[in-house]
């Protein structure tokens, strides 16, 4: 049964929470930041690139070379019904069952608009000007987060998902930032396996930030007795003012 630490993301201090809870492992939906904290395993790791150690595999080359003629445009956290419309067929191709499958336009304006960090909306266009991937990137003092992108489902040759990673670290170089986060990687997920493709991989396990090593290294964390009890994880959590974190049970 899925279990997850969260916490609302409002006010003026939500940009620095976002900033530090970021870095100990939670991520951003909306207006509320979150952590995976199953009772029974630990498989959910947060992942992210560090920018420094990162080089392109030639498959990866290949890729950037395939998509070197598309436009990226970012602007500010805003839905359009051209970015909706890529979203549906993007669902209806490739995550047909998922929790996301029944969003309506209100829902998905809301996923977009209602952010209060600093977001952006990073567009790619071809060269007719049709709109073909989109990412809603929040940026954060250390990096750049991928909370979430799609894109058309009509063109596997360009590997799009991938080129939005490989750009992502490409903004992250060209602002001086150090980090791209992906989200969460699962040990033993064909669905996550692609993050594990990425040099500079690094995740964070038992309350640090480490380099990726085999991907069998981390199966032990699907085990039962993996994760730490409730009250210690968030103990152990440090807020922007140095105060540690006090549990609330809902």
């Amino acid at each position: 049964m899925e279990r997850k630490l969260f916490t609302a993301l409002q006010g003026e201090g939500a940009q620095r929470l976002n900033d530090s809870l970021s870095k100990q492992g939670f991520r951003r939906s909306q207006n509320v930041l979150y952590r995976p904290s199953c009772a029974d395993c630990a498989a959910c790791l947060s992942a992210r690139i560090n920018v420094a150690d990162f080089t392109p595999s030639k498959s990866q080359r290949k890729t950037i070379k395939r998509n070197q003629s598309l436009t990226r445009r970012a602007s500010s956290p805003w839905a359009t019904e051209e970015q909706y419309d890529l979203f549906r067929r993007y669902l209806e191709h490739r995550h047909a069952q998922g929790g996301m499958a029944d969003m309506d336009t209100f829902e998905f304006a809301a996923m977009v608009e209602e952010t209060p960090i600093r977001t952006r909306v990073v567009e790619y266009s071809d060269e007719d000007g049709q709109l073909i991937a989109v990412c809603l990137t929040d940026i954060l003092d250390d990096g750049v987060s991928m909370v979430y992108s799609f894109y058309d489902p009509d063109l596997p040759r360009h590997s799009l998902g991938t080129y939005l990673i490989l750009d992502h670290i490409e903004i992250a170089r060209e602002n001086g930032i150090p980090h791209v986060y992906l989200g969460y990687w699962v040990p033993g997920s064909p669905k996550m396996g692609y993050k594990a493709g990425f040099s500079g991989l690094e995740v964070y396990v038992d309350g640090h930030w480490e380099k990726m090593r085999d991907s069998a290294d981390y199966e032990s964390k699907c085990h039962p007795l993996s994760n730490d009890p409730i009250a210690e994880q968030v103990a152990n959590i440090c807020l922007p003012d140095g105060r540690p974190a006090t549990p609330r049970r809902r």
